[in-house]
């Protein structure tokens, strides 16, 4: 996935997501990323709907929303929530925000997040007890988002 050796904690899963739309106000994230368009000094919002599989300890088909600003000084913040239900029938709801860094000259986003899983299921209790940690790399050419979490 995205090679991080150096991650502390217990790597629970592996995800890949879809981005499947983006909802933009005003201005395009395709024309901002590729300096056809400036930011404006405001920022720029985004609704990036995604979906796809986790895998691991933590396995299932996930789906949700990132609502991502983009500051006027190119900083992405990240706010994710997402619905994971997993392979054995249960929901947990995931949480995070954090912010992604452009690669110069790839069309390729870093992404370093802080994330929250929530969930009433005794089977998987344990993942409202510790932070993860979640580190990846979004692709625009692919529209493929490549994550990895550490419970802490």
């Amino acid at each position: 996935m995205t090679g991080n050796t150096a991650m502390r904690g217990e790597k629970i899963y592996e995800m890949e997501l879809d981005l499947t739309g983006v909802t933009d106000y005003g201005v395009s994230m395709e024309a901002i990323l590729a300096g056809r368009e400036a930011i404006p000094l405001h920022g720029a919002r985004f609704d990036l709907a995604v979906d796809g599989r986790f895998k691991g300890r933590l396995a299932g088909r996930a789906h949700g929303v990132d609502y991502v600003r983009v500051r006027a000084d190119g900083r992405m913040e990240l706010d994710l929530h997402l619905i994971i239900e997993t392979d054995d029938g249960h929901r947990i709801a995931l949480s995070g925000d954090g912010q992604a860094a452009p690669r110069p000259g790839e069309p390729v986003l870093d992404i370093f997040a802080n994330v929250r899983l929530s969930t009433a299921s005794k089977e998987y209790a344990w993942v409202n007890e510790r932070q993860i940690w979640g580190v990846g790399t979004a692709s625009l050419a692919t529209r493929k988002v490549l994550a990895e979490g550490f419970m802490q």
